[in-house]
């Protein structure tokens, strides 16, 4: 019985439209945030180059001295700011969606870089490492790929990507997103001119800037296909 039950389910989900019910919304939503968590703590704990933003973070971290969660919390505040002039107007919607993301995100992503350092991952071959890296910046793209579509509660750093994205280079994900890693290279540049030391800089943090705009915009395609971006009008909207 279980069994059957189990497989009218799935069907039902293969079958999904965009209309999605608020099950459907949650069960997105956490494996989204899930995948995000763990590719960052991923690559924080490799320390082979973590994603521009989270790079940024740590590298805030060491030249101030303050934790990452900490970090992490400021630099959505930043972008919660930037996004209200990109949208033009203030969002209560999209800002509660921010704050309801971005405060366990930081937690979770704090949480699992501790837990991965514990992990012996650092004895492994320097290649299985790489690629471990660079699997964890793929999670995160997917994950990006997938709340996004919801667009529903956003990480404040992916609303900019999003909205440079469709406001102002209709659609292209990897342009928007080399767009919105502006800001985060300028903080770890102006921080390597104060410590002269470079943290979660590696061949993944080049990994990220050049691929994960892409694999943001292939996920949309072939991961969970039948979930397509929605309230895709209010993003666009000028008004």
């Amino acid at each position: 019985g279980k069994i059957r039950q189990v497989a009218i389910f799935l069907i039902g989900w293969v079958k999904m439209t965009t209309k999605l019910t608020i099950r459907q919304q949650i069960i997105y939503f956490t494996i989204s945030i899930v995948l995000n968590c763990i590719g960052n703590g991923i690559t924080v704990a490799l320390n082979l180059g973590s994603a521009l933003w989270t790079a940024s973070a740590v590298n805030i971290a060491h030249a101030s001295g303050w934790q990452l969660n900490t970090i992490l919390i400021l630099i959505a505040a930043f972008a919660v700011i930037v996004n209200i002039f990109l949208r033009g107007y203030f969002s209560w919607h999209a800002f509660i969606g921010n704050i309801l993301f971005a405060v366990p995100f930081s937690i979770l992503v704090g949480w699992f870089s501790r837990f991965f350092l514990q992990l012996p991952l650092m004895t492994w071959p320097i290649l299985l490492r790489v690629l471990l890296d660079f699997g964890g910046i793929m999670l995160i793209g997917i994950a990006i790929s997938i709340y996004q579509r919801l667009n529903i509660a956003l990480h404040p750093t992916d609303e900019m990507m999003q909205l440079v994205r469709f406001r102002l280079l209709h659609g292209n994900a990897w342009a928007a997103q080399i767009v919105s890693f502006v800001p985060p290279i300028i903080a770890i540049t102006l921080t390597y001119l104060l410590t002269h030391q470079l943290y979660a800089i590696n061949l993944g943090t080049v990994f990220s800037l050049l691929c994960q705009g892409y694999i943001v915009g292939q996920a949309d395609h072939y991961i969970f296909p039948r979930l397509k971006h929605q309230h895709l009008s209010e993003i666009k909207s000028k008004s």
